[in-house]
């Protein structure tokens, strides 16, 4: 900007000289030199939107309204603030009643009283329903609660020489020789001796309630003692050959031989057969009725497995699948006409059945001879025992069939598996003449509403006291 010679000279001009201290001149030429240097008023149109500016806060007064107490007691105050969560409410929501905009828990129950139920409380705040709770992993001893000696144990595959009752009573047969051992106190009993020299005893079975104790021997007896009174009751003959494998359904028992055949026995009446199952072509070396009573597994030699419907004389189904022996069969406690089989030394896998149709619905190969299989009463497991080659228990879960655990401590093969009462325990006897307890399952949902140890806790800690041998 430049200014005419003239203009220098006016009294404006001098009149804003003498304020100053600057002629109009040098203030031309300055303005010339630094044209980019702006005016106080564009410097403050220029401020951080982000950053407020407190020109013109008086700060002694807004202090005072943050420190005052509240002089409105007409609620003013709350009525403002509630239009203006109204206002902003209206504004997101578009007039809707949103309480809650993110929500990915369930909502908390009422509060309960106490301590435990509180720590509930916090528990099922945190649980939902399509994510149930874990059950916290149990341990699973490697090592047997309790080794007992059991010599003359007859290293027999085709043979069921071990069984424990509802009244917590194992019963052995070593040799000729029936032991009786109440794991309720400790106590050991000799029950009965077969008579001759070349004689003994070839399978033991409990009835289901009761004291009763059905013997098969190698004479081709089947005999039932009431071992309460330690008296013989019945001896029931008609077998041709050996009675390796018994099975109870209520009063009835069946029995099955190495003559192939299979008798049912009502043990009531004085004609005690009342019928005879031909199907297999060799020895019968398993035996098992569902819980039911309506349907029996056999399985023998001839690497059949039979399902027979009761008061038929023809099987319903024969299952040719193993390759080998079929003496460990077992029934599910927990899902019907579920039958759980395993083959021997040739075959070495687990089937599973379902009866009502006759369909293999799984199979697993054990790498080993499989002699006895036992479901658990409280969950969906199984254990097997072993003999060639690894000689060892095994516990599976169902149906994925994964191993839990591997129980190892026997030197030859595992040949018969029985399970205490409550369902925690089970005892394995095997050919190098020892008897193992093992705590492999959890209890029943009965016995942990009780509260309280089982009979065969009891029995448990009995044997932890005392060093017992079956002689």
């Amino acid at each position: 900007m430049s200014l005419h010679p003239e203009v220098w000279t006016s009294p404006y001009w001098r009149a804003l000289e003498l304020q100053t201290g600057q002629t109009a001149r040098d203030r031309n030429s300055s303005e010339k030199k630094s044209p980019e240097k702006k005016s106080p008023e564009k410097r403050k149109q220029l401020v951080d939107r982000f950053i407020p500016t407190r020109v013109g806060i008086d700060n002694d007064v807004a202090h005072l309204n943050l420190t005052k107490e509240n002089n409105n007691p007409d609620g003013s105050d709350e009525r403002e603030r509630k239009e203006y969560e109204d206002l902003i409410s209206h504004s997101l929501f578009d007039g809707q009643n949103q309480k809650r905009v993110l929500s990915f828990s369930p909502k908390k129950t009422p509060r309960i009283d106490g301590f435990e139920n509180g720590l509930r409380e916090v528990f099922d705040s945190n649980r939902t329903a399509a994510a149930p709770p874990r059950r916290a992993n149990r341990y699973i001893s490697q090592n047997p609660e309790r080794i007992l000696d059991a010599p003359e144990l007859m290293d027999d595959f085709y043979l069921n020489l071990l069984d424990w009752n509802s009244e917590n009573i194992l019963a052995v047969a070593l040799g000729q020789t029936v032991y009786l051992w109440n794991a309720s106190n400790g106590h050991i009993q000799e029950l009965m001796q077969a008579s001759g020299s070349d004689n003994y005893i070839t399978s033991i079975s409990w009835i289901q309630r009761g004291s009763f104790l059905a013997i098969g021997t190698q004479g081709a007896e089947v005999q039932l003692w009431d071992t309460e009174r330690l008296k013989q009751v019945r001896n029931m003959k008609g077998h041709k050959a050996r009675v390796g494998s018994l099975a109870w359904n209520e009063y009835m028992l069946s029995s099955g031989s190495r003559d192939s055949a299979i008798h049912n026995h009502d043990v009531r009446v004085a004609q005690h057969h009342i019928s005879t199952l031909e199907a297999h072509r060799q020895e019968v070396c398993g035996l098992k009725w569902c819980q039911e009573g309506r349907q029996l597994a056999s399985g023998g030699n001839d690497n059949l497995l039979h399902i027979w419907d009761v008061g038929r004389n023809t099987p319903r189904f024969t299952l040719e699948n193993h390759q080998a022996a079929v003496k460990a069969l077992a029934w599910s406690p927990f899902q019907r006409n579920l039958l759980a089989s395993g083959g021997g030394t040739a075959d070495r896998t687990i089937c599973y059945w379902n009866s009502s149709t006759g369909t293999l619905l799984n199979s697993v190969d054990t790498k080993s001879q499989v002699c006895s299989i036992l479901w658990s009463k409280r969950d969906r497991e199984l254990v097997s025992s072993h003999g060639f080659s690894h000689n060892q228990l095994i516990l599976w879960k169902y149906p994925s069939m994964c191993k839990l655990a591997e129980l190892t401590g026997h030197s030859s093969r595992v040949l018969h598996l029985a399970q205490s009462p409550d369902g925690t325990t089970i005892v394995s006897a095997a050919a190098d003449e020892t008897l193992r307890f093992w705590r492999v399952f959890g209890p029943c949902d009965k016995d942990k509403s009780k509260g309280g140890r089982s009979g065969n806790d009891k029995g448990s800690s009995c044997l932890m006291e005392r060093s017992l041998q079956l002689r």
